[in-house]
């Protein structure tokens, strides 16, 4: 055909074809730089109430293998032996009970007497006497106990206190039973 005729077939195009097959995939390009940061969303409804917590706990018994005489007007019994002591509420060193969760506790005290010597002792709270534990002078020993219920608040101390009257006071144990213990619960 003529020139024109080409040119007229070029510049003037037919009718739309149909569609071709899709191609293959082409290589990912380089990642761009992060946005930034979008505006907050709306707040979201209150989520469903949880199960109840545990409540904490707070146990020991302390326990002390060797005897004691009393050598002062008062005198803090300091424990040798740690039976269960959970989360160290129960200070060995001091001989106190430190309470970090406020309740009613239990505690027990049990002792060994000496013949021929009294027993007196107290459970002590922030200083001030609770109850005693208190045996005669006798020819025999014997096992003695007090326990009581206290309503105690965080930072409260509980302790064992040996009195020195005008007798000899002493707690009997040895290297091979424990005969002296201290324990508590809330």
């Amino acid at each position: 055909p003529p020139l024109t005729a080409q040119l007229s077939l070029l510049l003037c195009p037919g009718e739309k074809g149909d569609r071709g097959e899709r191609g293959m995939q082409g290589k990912f390009g380089k990642t761009g730089v992060a946005g930034s940061r979008g505006h907050a969303g709306p707040k979201g409804q209150k989520g469903s109430v949880g199960a109840p917590g545990g409540r904490c706990k707070s146990t020991y018994s302390v326990g002390r293998k060797k005897p004691l005489h009393s050598n002062d007007y008062y005198q803090t019994l300091i424990f040798d032996t740690e039976f269960v002591n959970l989360y160290d509420h129960f200070n060995m060193f001091t001989g106190k009970f430190y309470c970090y969760v406020p309740g009613i506790y239990y505690f027990s005290l049990n002792v060994h007497t000496w013949n021929q010597k009294e027993t007196y002792l107290h459970i002590m709270r922030n200083g001030a006497e609770v109850v005693i534990l208190y045996a005669q002078v006798s020819d025999r020993s014997i096992m003695q106990s007090q326990s009581v219920m206290l309503e105690l608040r965080e930072q409260d101390e509980v302790w064992v206190r040996l009195y020195k009257g005008e007798r000899e006071n002493a707690v009997f144990s040895d290297e091979y039973d424990t005969y002296i213990t201290f324990s508590g619960h809330l």
